[in-house]
Formats: C-alpha cells, structure tokens, sequence
C-alpha cells in the first residue's frame, strides 16, 4: 500500500474500535492517505496500518470532563490543535474516504444536514489562519456566553450551578456550541464561509437520513456525485439494533466494509 497523499488523523477516546470505525479509518489508508490515531487508552483492534500515537502529544484529555458531556467533547478543540501541530486533515472516525482529498483543497469542509449550516467531522485548513488563531482562541478563553446565542440560551446557562465548570455549563445549553455552531460562527465572522464545499461534497447524506447506510434498497450512492469525498456515517445517531448486530447484505455498510475488508461480526457493539 503506497501512502502518497496527504496525511489525516483522528482521536478515540475508549480501547475499542466499532467495525464502522475500523471501516472509515482503513477507507483513508486504502485511498494513499497516511493516517494516525490519536487514542487515550490501549486500542488493539484498528485495522492494520494506521498509526496509533498517544492523544498526549497534542494535548491532555481531561477523563473528568468527558465522563460529564461526551467522548466527543473535547474532539473539538483536539482537532484544531491537532492540525496547527501536524498539517493534517481532521476526520471523524465515521467519515468514510470515497475518493481521496486533492492537494490543492487548502480549506477542507463543508455544508451538512439540510439546513445549509456546517460540520467539523472532516476539516482541514492552513496551520496558520484567520479561522484557526478565531478557533483556538475561542476555545482558550471562554466567554461567558458564546457570541451567538440568543437570550433564552443566555438565561438557561444562569439557571445552572456556577461550581461547574464553564465548558461543561455552555455544553449542557448547546451540545454543538464546540463544534459545528462554533466552527460555523467563526468561518463566517473570519470571512472564510465561503470556503465551504456544498452538501455533496463531505456529508452526501443528510444526518436525518443515516438509517439508509443500512437498508439494502437504500440507494446510498443516489446521493453522491462526482465531487464526493467523503461520506459521513453519523454513527452518534446510529440505532442500537444497528451497533449491535452485522449490518444486512447489500446495504451501504455491508457493501463498504466487504470492498475494504473489514469484519463487522468480530466488532460489535458490546
């Protein structure tokens, strides 16, 4: 396997890969991208080839945090820290490669959902930018209300106990005010919104409809076009009969992992 193209990484917070995890992050290493895992504890099932390095390198992940919002809390600042250190493009481990990114997409992200707003699951940008010192910034000195919200969100945050910490206050008003609301906001107050590659580009199908990933009548790639990069699987939203059981022949899911050589029944959800 030659992995000529441009390097991607990703952050896992648990010791144990779902099969549609193994699926995307081999989909990279099997379109030439080089690809490293960042990982808090010991992940010994990531498909072969991926470079596993200790999430510590690029920053310290608070467990106490995470345990009280999610695992994918503090993914949000990880990938902006991240690429200022290492260059790479920023995948969530369910983004599947459909076609490898082009060298010259300096701003790499896009349109999601059916509201034109934009996700953070596939992200890169130049280590140094307007949007990146905004991000960072952002992130380390937290307002004490983001500069979007609206007043009822305002008064939700002064109704809960000021012991807790200010993160884990502006998550519980806004689970995406450190990720899409936050990475929206700041791509158009820096003036790079326009950056942004439509819908088809990275999230193909919309997060409403990710059910059909696993319906063999789907037509998943009724959605696609020949701009396609990337197909985000939305696993967050994923059922569980779907995270615990093989998905059914034919399906979308069924299809990848058999053409990328991944097992689903030896990486369930337990």
């Amino acid at each position: 396997m030659t992995l000529t193209r441009r390097p991607v990484a990703s952050l896992w917070i648990g010791e144990r890969l779902h099969y549609l995890n193994q699926l995307c992050l081999k989909s990279h290493l099997d379109q030439g991208h080089p690809t490293t895992l960042y990982v808090t504890d010991q992940v010994k099932n990531a498909p072969e080839g991926v470079e596993i390095r200790p999430a510590s390198e690029i920053m310290d992940i608070d467990m106490a945090v995470v345990k009280t919002t999610s695992a994918s809390f503090l993914s949000n600042v990880f990938r902006y820290r991240m690429i200022r250190k290492t260059g790479a493009i920023w995948i969530d481990c369910d983004a599947f490669c459909h076609r490898p990114f082009p060298e010259e997409m300096d701003y790499v992200f896009g349109e999601h959902g059916m509201a034109g707003a934009l996700n953070c699951g596939v992200v890169g940008m130049p280590q140094d930018c307007a949007l990146m010192e905004a991000l960072l910034d952002y992130y380390d000195n937290l307002p004490d209300y983001p500069e979007w919200w609206p007043k009822r969100f305002r008064k939700k945050m002064d109704a809960l106990d000021p012991a807790i910490p200010r993160a884990v206050r502006i998550y519980e008003v806004e689970r995406t005010a450190f990720g899409p609301q936050a990475f929206t906001h700041f791509a158009k107050k820096v003036g790079v919104f326009d950056q942004a590659s439509p819908r088809e580009v990275l999230y193909p199908v919309p997060f409403q409809l990710n059910d059909v990933f696993y319906d063999p009548h789907g037509r998943v790639e009724g959605h696609f076009t020949d701009r396609t990069l990337s197909v985000h699987l939305y696993t967050n939203g994923t059922k569980p009969y779907w995270r615990k059981n093989p998905p059914l022949p034919g399906s979308y899911a069924a299809r990848m992992c058999e053409q990328v050589g991944i097992d689903p029944a030896a990486a369930l959800e337990e």
